[in-house]
Parts: C-alpha cells; sequence; structure tokens
C-alpha cells in the first residue's frame, strides 16, 4: 500500500477511535440569571453567581429527588445546577463523600474510554461529579452528570477532600433534600446543620466560642427579617432586623466591603458616647457584585438613597462590626432561610464581588448519565 495511503487510513482509524473522538459539552454555556427560579431551570441549565477561594470552606449537596446540586461557599448559596445522577440499577448511593481526585481529562477505564471532563471522584469504585449527558432524569451509571461549563467551574472552584452530601427524599432531613440559601451541612464534616430559630423574645444571638479566624459572610432574608453572619463556614450569630422601606430594592444582589471605611459623624461619635453604643465604630462602605442578570452593577458603591434601609440590634452590631473587612460579602434574598416545600424559589448568591454594608442594603434573591 503507498504510505500516503496508509498514513491516510491510520489518520481515519484515529479519528474513529474512542480516545479520537471529540469530548462533547453538555448543558448551556452561559449562567442563567440568578434571578431564576430554581425549580423550573431546564435540563442542562446552571446558575453560577461568583466564587472566591479565599472566601471560606465549600460544600456540595446533591438532591437525588430534585435533580439538582446546590453549591454553598462559606455557608452561603453561590451556585445550582440541574443534574442527571444514577438510573435504576445503577442508583447514586446517598451519604456523606469527599473529593478524593479530581482529572480534567478523566476519561472511563469501564465504558469504552467514555470522555468524563472535569471529574471529581467521590468513591474508589467508580462514583464522581463530571460532565455528561443531561436529559432531565436519571440516567447516568451512577456518577453525577453536570453541565460542562458548571462542572469546569466547580472544579476550578473546588479542592481535594471537599464535602459533598448526596440526598434522597425518605432519606434524609427536608433541609437537604430541598436545600436553601443557606448550607444544611457542615463543610468539614457532611453532618446536617441544625439552624434554631431565635427563642422566644430574643432579638439576637451570638455563638460563645466562634472561630477566631477565616472569612465572614453574612445572608439577609427580608421575609424572615433575619441576618445570619458566618465565619470559616460556621453561622456565628444571626439577629432579627426591621426594614425601613421593604420595597426600596428588588431582585437579587449582591455586595461586598470595599478596601476602605468611613469613620462616624462627629454626631455620631458624640452620640455613642453618651449612649455607649456602635455609632462610635467604623463604618464599611460597599460596593455591588455585577452577578448574572446585574453586571452592569458591577462595581457601583451602595447610593445614599439603599442606606440605612436595615435596622439591627445596637448590641448585634457591636459583635459584627469590627469583623467586617474588605472582601466580606452581604447577600440578601426574598426567600425563606428555612426550607418549607418544594416549591419555594430560591435565588443565587455570589460569594465575590463588590458589596454594602449592613444598614446600606436590602436585596432579593431567588435560588428555591452514562458514567
Amino acid at each position: 500500500m503507498p504510505r500516503l495511503g496508509f498514513t491516510l487510513l491510520l489518520s481515519l482509524a484515529l479519528l474513529v477511535s474512542p480516545a479520537g473522538f471529540a469530548v462533547p459539552f453538555w448543558g448551556e454555556k452561559q449562567s442563567s440569571p440568578v434571578d431564576s427560579p430554581v425549580d423550573r431551570l431546564p435540563p442542562g441549565a446552571w446558575i453560577w453567581g461568583g466564587d472566591d477561594k479565599q472566601a471560606g470552606p465549600m460544600a456540595v449537596v446533591v438532591s437525588l429527588t430534585e435533580q439538582r446540586a446546590y453549591v454553598y461557599r462559606n455557608g452561603i448559596l453561590i451556585g445550582v445546577t440541574t443534574v442527571s445522577t444514577g438510573r435504576e440499577g445503577y442508583e447514586t448511593p446517598t451519604g456523606v463523600f469527599t473529593v478524593l481526585q479530581k482529572d480534567k481529562d478523566h476519561r472511563s477505564n469501564l465504558y469504552g474510554n467514555a470522555p468524563m471532563p472535569y471529574q471529581q471522584r467521590l468513591t474508589w469504585d467508580g462514583v464522581a461529579l463530571h460532565a455528561g449527558g443531561l436529559p432531565g432524569y436519571p440516567e447516568s451509571h451512577g456518577c453525577v452528570h453536570l453541565p460542562t461549563e458548571f462542572a469546569r467551574l466547580l472544579f476550578e472552584a473546588s479542592n481535594l477532600g471537599m464535602t459533598v452530601v448526596v440526598a434522597q427524599a425518605g432519606q434524609a432531613p427536608v433541609s437537604l433534600v430541598h436545600p436553601g440559601p443557606l448550607s444544611p451541612i457542615d463543610a468539614h464534616t457532611g453532618a446536617d446543620v441544625d439552624m434554631p430559630q431565635l427563642a422566644g423574645g430574643n432579638s439576637w444571638r451570638w455563638a460563645m466560642d466562634p472561630p477566631a479566624e477565616g472569612p465572614i459572610s453574612m445572608v439577609l432574608s427580608r421575609s424572615d427579617r433575619m441576618l445570619v453572619v458566618y465565619r470559616n463556614g460556621v453561622e456565628i450569630g444571626r439577629s432579627r432586623v426591621e426594614l425601613a422601606r421593604p420595597g426600596a430594592v428588588t431582585g437579587t444582589r449582591a455586595y461586598i466591603v470595599e478596601g476602605h471605611f468611613h469613620p462616624p459623624t462627629p454626631q455620631e461619635s458624640a452620640l455613642a458616647s453618651i449612649e455607649g453604643n456602635s455609632r462610635s465604630l467604623p463604618m464599611p462602605t460597599w460596593i455591588a457584585i455585577g452577578v448574572p442578570g446585574y453586571e452592569s452593577a458591577a462595581g457601583r458603591p451602595v447610593p445614599a438613597n439603599v442606606a440605612n434601609q436595615v435596622m439591627v440590634p445596637d448590641g448585634f452590631k457591636q459583635k459584627v462590626l469590627p469583623l467586617l473587612s474588605p472582601g466580606t460579602v452581604l447577600v440578601a434574598t426574598d426567600a425563606h432561610l428555612t426550607p418549607e416545600n418544594s416549591g419555594e424559589h430560591l435565588r443565587v448568591i455570589d460569594s465575590v464581588g463588590p458589596s454594602g454594608w449592613l444598614d446600606d442594603v436590602v436585596t432579593e434573591r431567588h435560588v428555591g448519565a452514562t458514567p
């Protein structure tokens, strides 16, 4: 056979061999807007608010019942996606897992060298998170299939040892089967998190022994009139709040502490010395994060007409204000912080980018295959 003909045949053979197959692209290429109701995301759709590896520990909750996965950073929801899990006879196991291995270009050694991009292995016998087919129902051999771009973002954001909890109705608490704005698990252990409400007439509470170090994140629920503070993935305090103008801002918003603080005015300092309250503490300035659907807001300072909307008990302010520093994130939502039913609409928040102070911000945020 002429050398040219042999070379051509060899090239064709490589192209049609499993190793030569082009890797498919599954799912949507871009995030849906953060205001998109999660329970209406079509197969392959996803939301990614943003991320910063320095913002605290990450955890993932996979709901087999919903066929969705929820990603949390420092206790706050930053992403959600449709998934496809194990079909009958190949059911995805439930329980607490950690990422044992990561392989960006993994191919299956069980299923004809099938591509499994952005694989994050959960068990040594073949269960993993990776990009794959998303027909809208369980159709994998046990793995959790993700949209390709979402799988890439999660792969780049996560670390070995990241906690992943797989839950199913009838086998896990409602908070895990239908996750909400706050992480239902301990990012370090995967254990269910008890999120007790404030008792009786208590307006706020603070942890007896909170972590001494780690990034701070905050979530505000306008529906619950509640502000929750996290440090290094652990809730350290929550407080009832009052909203001066509940409808002043609508839609999902996220904010981050800017690099400088403005000191209290002379009048505030004088009043503080008399009252002994937090008016004497320096107040941070915030800028907005450009989350999907609100990209044009990125970098904008919180305007004066949005300031002083959230009224927080002074004792709680005295606990929180000294902890805030550039990079602290505040997100707000109209969703309830505790799960009520599977029909709850949630909106995803971001854990990075520009932001605003407790008294500055009232925002909304909805959130609630083969191998």
